[in-house]
């Protein structure tokens, strides 16, 4: 049974200097909790901004493109196709293990990117295009296809995936398997939760319209 409150109660962890600090002690009066002034949100904040600016630098695409020169039929690759081919990668795992019966189609990838369908069928085309995927008509039915990697497909999602494990690696070279461990749960944990609150785009238009209004 829960007996703890994040609006109450104001939970044990380390402070600036790393030293641990109490939670509240039970039947203690508890100080009020605010989030705008707990600097740990205000880390994490700063901290996940700076980790998109990271993964934005095409360095990693420069590398995957240097390793599959002829997977894309001549085009530069995009970051698109990786999206793309780990979709259906994923989905065709799924597939295999839970329901071998079951198709990988563009609306199967549409939910898993959480894209509209329109934009999951262009950039399945794209893929299409750059000889990364396959495509087979359905058998249940003919208005839908069955979606697959190709061996080019096959051979990018295999460079992507080492130069990803090889840069988390090098980030986390200090750490101990227990810290990995630690920090694999919570940033599923952390994932986890922002798919089941899908607000920061809302939250975006809501700080122009109170910076507006201020």
């Amino acid at each position: 049974m829960a007996t703890e409150t994040s609006a109450t109660r104001r939970p044990g962890g380390r402070d600036a200097t790393g030293q641990d600090t109490p939670g509240d002690a039970p039947g203690a009066s508890p100080e009020p909790y605010d989030a705008a002034t707990d600097p740990a949100l205000a880390d994490i904040g700063a901290a996940l901004l700076q980790i998109r600016r990271y993964w934005a630098k095409p360095d990693l695409m420069k590398r995957i493109r240097a390793q599959t020169p002829a997977a894309t039929g001549g085009r530069p690759l995009q970051i698109s196709n990786l999206m793309v081919v780990n979709a259906v990668a994923a989905l065709t795992a799924e597939a295999k293990a839970g329901d071998p019966s079951r198709e990988v189609t563009v609306g199967a990838v549409a939910e898993r990117l959480e894209i509209d369908p329109s934009t999951a069928s262009r950039l399945v085309g794209h893929a299409i295009d750059a000889g990364l995927l396959s495509r087979r008509p359905s058998p249940v039915d003919a208005r839908r296809a069955n979606l697959g990697l190709t061996d080019a497909g096959q051979r990018v999602k295999q460079v992507a995936d080492r130069f990803r494990r090889a840069y988390l690696n090098d980030l986390m070279a200090g750490w101990t398997a227990d810290e990995r461990a630690e920090f694999a749960r919570l940033l599923t944990r952390f994932t986890e939760a922002a798919a089941h609150t899908p607000r920061y785009q809302d939250g975006i238009e809501r700080i122009f319209k109170e910076a507006a209004a201020d």
